[in-house]
């Protein structure tokens, strides 16, 4: 399957600029309800029990905060307050393990926070009770996120011993007044040696997180960045949006509103950023994902095969994903689940009942067809009717008849091309699937829903 080039067009980008979900998940977290309790993960659980298995561990702590940050974290400079929770997530792997006995791990995910908050004695000693809990195939991956202060070199020595093959920085920009405004001040000549270590050392896999929209970037300071994350080379690069929501993230009021770039100054940098990074051999892989040609996701676009979890673009949808730890999410069967997003309440479950669930939704039939269309429009660009029809039973163009004709206005914009058997997402499209995908959400269609997204662009 070929990659179609981008084609940037300001005056639709604009109009299209719109809140929407980034569907990591169909239906989206807003969906969750605290009516889904453990018979109906027991349930989802039983329901492929061939499947692959895929383990996200979500560690919170970090040492300073960051302004735009809007994950679930724990600020702190107590290591004893990891101890603590390494005792409380342990109970939980322990109680959650035997229910997946049967099942191969593939593929393992450690994010944040901070997990390299962790000393190199705690992240072995968590490493050591998944591997005891959990049977891991031969080479699984296993990738975790890494912030670039308050990190030795030699820590990329520990983590590839202890079997991590792939790692995830947050750079988000190169300009240290930039850096000085969202309270993230780094070393550039430490991220240029993590990254030749992790390279040196045989990592499969290196990816660079940037952002744009912070305050006092501009077009010329963010191709300096852009420049030097080129020269770093890594297999995988992320240029997420800042969205400003200060009523939703206390750290983000400590950001001046008057700062940051206004809306058609974003529009310059992203431009610039596609352009760039394409130019400099990158393929764009959707949203705000980039990845070498000869990298697994990129290929695995090409083949038709690429899906997209709570974690984002994966090559590895056939699996069912565990979440563990406060806040994480699962996707298994055909549900989602989700633990406590608060250490008290989070602790008290597992104290309770040996695991962290707090709320989740059971996915209708309904719910899995569009699940898939989403998917198939977001990772692959392309729907294919034949697809759908055989594995659900339906007539697409009746089922979604209704979806089709809010796919009109798209249409005569340029942004899809509706043939008789397939929809194709043309090369104008591709910057706003969001919008696309949004034609095919039936929870999105009252107006207090799309509210409580960010804008697409």
């Amino acid at each position: 399957m070929s990659v179609p080039a981008i084609e940037w067009d300001s005056a639709l980008i604009q109009k299209y600029n719109q809140s929407g979900p980034r569907y990591t998940s169909y239906p989206t977290a807003l969906e969750f309800s605290e009516g889904y309790g453990e018979p109906a993960f027991l349930q989802a659980v039983a329901r492929y029990p061939a499947r692959p298995l895929s383990l996200y561990l979500h560690l919170p702590f970090c040492h300073k905060i960051c302004y735009f940050c809007g994950c679930n974290k724990i600020v702190t400079r107590q290591p004893e307050k990891v101890d603590r929770y390494l005792d409380v997530l342990e109970q939980e792997i322990r109680r959650r393990a035997p229910l997946f006995q049967d099942r191969l791990v593939t593929q393992m995910h450690w994010g944040g926070g901070t997990p390299t908050f962790l000393s190199p004695a705690q992240i072995s000693r968590l490493v050591a009770v998944v591997r005891a809990q959990f049977r891991f195939a031969p080479g699984a991956e296993m990738s975790i996120e890494i912030d670039p202060r308050d990190i030795a070199l030699d820590m990329m020595d520990h983590l590839h011993g202890e079997g991590f093959n792939r790692i995830s920085m947050g750079v988000q920009d190169f300009n240290p007044e930039v850096q000085r405004l969202v309270n993230r001040e780094q070393d550039e000549q430490l991220i240029f040696d993590l990254i030749g270590r992790a390279k040196a050392l045989g990592f499969l896999s290196t990816n660079i997180d940037l952002i744009y929209g912070l305050p006092r970037q501009t077009l010329a300071s963010f191709r300096h960045t852009l420049e030097r994350v080129i020269t770093l080379n890594p297999q995988r690069l992320s240029v997420f949006n800042y969205a400003h929501m200060p009523a939703l993230f206390a750290a983000q009021r400590k950001i001046n509103t008057a700062d940051l770039p206004d809306a058609a100054q974003k529009m310059d940098i992203l431009q610039y950023s596609i352009a760039a990074l394409c130019d400099a051999g990158y393929q764009f892989i959707g949203m705000d994902h980039f990845a070498r040609p000869d990298d697994e996701l990129a290929l695995a676009q090409r083949a038709g095969k690429l899906h997209r979890n709570f974690q984002g673009y994966t090559t590895q949808g056939d699996c069912d994903l565990l979440g563990l730890g406060i806040s994480a999410i699962s996707m298994i069967g055909d549900s989602y689940a989700q633990n406590q997003k608060e250490m008290k309440s989070y602790v008290a479950s597992v104290a309770r009942q040996g695991n962290g669930l707090w709320r989740g939704v059971a996915l209708s039939e309904d719910d899995c067809l569009r699940r898939d269309v989403i998917k198939a429009l977001i990772c692959q660009f392309y729907i294919d009717f034949n697809v759908l029809e055989s594995r659900y039973g339906i007539v697409f163009n009746e089922y979604f008849a209704d979806d089709i004709a809010l796919l009109r206005p798209l249409e005569r914009d340029g942004l899809v091309a509706v043939a008789d058997r397939a929809i194709t997402v043309t090369a104008k499209g591709r910057l706003l699937i969001r919008n696309i995908c949004m034609c095919f959400d039936v929870y999105l269609r009252t107006k207090s829903r799309q509210h409580q997204f960010s804008r697409v662009i």
